[in-house]
This record gives C-alpha cells, structure tokens and sequence, in this order.
C-alpha cells in the first residue's frame, strides 16, 4: 500500500469517527456559517464517499452504497436514544444516501475512464537522439 492510500485510509476513518461522533453529540458545535441539518447530512457524506472511494479503490460502488447506508441508519437509530436528545429523521437518511449514490455515480465513470485511457496510452521511448517516440 502506497503512502498515499495509506493517507487516504487514515483520513476515511478519522472522518467516519467524527461524523458520528457529531451525529450523535447531544449539542453539536456550531459550524461556520450555520449550514441546515441536511446540508451537513450531504457534506458529510460526500466527504465520506470521496475518502472511501480513495482509501479503497477496488470496492464496488455497491458495495460503498449499502455500507454508507447502514452507517446513515446507525445513525438515525443512535439518535432515537432519548438520553442524547436528538431527532431521527428518514430525511437525514435519504439525503445520506443520495450524496453517497451522486458521488460514486460522478466518480466512478472518472476512475473507469482514466483507467482505460492510461491503459491505451501509448509507450514512449527515447532514440539514441534523445527523442521521444512512440513504442510499438
């Protein structure tokens, strides 16, 4: 594993923690500019997706979708417990969702087509004139 997935894994899971940390904190900070409750819902979970979809590119989209989606839903019930004083909301669920199924729907056609355009590349070489020219 490379430095920079290692960096992407460390960054997803430190990013998981906190959004459930504050998800379920019985009185949140407040954040700059006082974003809505789904707007933060959005932002976290766009973020969420990136890192994921960064610290394990080989995960199917599928795969990010159900897990980001039961952890949306642990949240959701986490926040029905009476001590915590918060609000479960199927709302805060589907804008969960929603921001993991637009992410993955714009990143992964990025990551396909960036694999298939560096597989067909062509290979360069460098002649006995100090030339670049194409291998093949």
């Amino acid at each position: 594993m490379t430095l920079l997935r290692r960096f992407f894994v460390v960054a997803f899971w430190a990013a998981l923690i906190f959004a459930f940390v504050m998800a379920v904190l019985p009185k949140p900070p407040a954040l700059p500019g006082e974003p809505g409750d789904k707007v933060q819902h959005i932002i976290a979970f766009v973020v969420l997706t990136g890192l994921a979809r960064l610290a394990y590119p080989r995960a199917r989209a599928l795969i990010l979708l159900l897990a980001f989606a039961l952890f949306g839903a642990l949240i959701e019930l986490t926040q029905m417990l009476p001590a915590l004083g918060r609000t479960a909301a199927l709302d805060d669920w589907l804008a969960d969702a929603v921001a993991t199924i637009v992410v993955l729907a714009v990143l992964d056609p990025a990551r396909h087509l960036l694999a298939r355009r560096k597989r067909s590349a062509p290979e360069h070489m460098v002649d006995k004139a100090g030339e670049v020219a194409e291998a093949g």
